[in-house]
């Protein structure tokens, strides 16, 4: 069963032109419509926690695997034991 798709609805804004300009060229930098910059720029804004602001997921599992494998075991065991004695000793 697939996911049923939000219905978006359309919104009217105005909007000062010099901020409406730079709206327009950071889309451009980034590659996105204006309006997905202004989704993203108010999700920010409102998100009290951080957890949903990961844009895209497949660079953010792929960033957490890196920073794993760049730990070693001795590493991870000390951290994990925190302040009780160590394993490795």
């Amino acid at each position: 069963m697939g996911k049923a798709k939000l219905k978006k609805e359309k919104w009217t804004l105005s909007f000062d032109r010099n901020l409406k300009e730079e709206v327009i060229e950071e889309a451009k930098r980034q590659g996105v419509y204006p309006v997905h910059l202004l989704e993203s720029l108010v999700r920010e804004k409102f998100n009290p926690f951080g957890h949903a602001d990961i844009k895209t997921e497949l660079a953010y599992v792929r960033k957490l695997r890196k920073e794993d494998k760049e730990k070693n075991d001795e590493a991870f065991l000390r951290k994990s034991a925190g302040g009780r004695e160590s394993i490795l000793s």
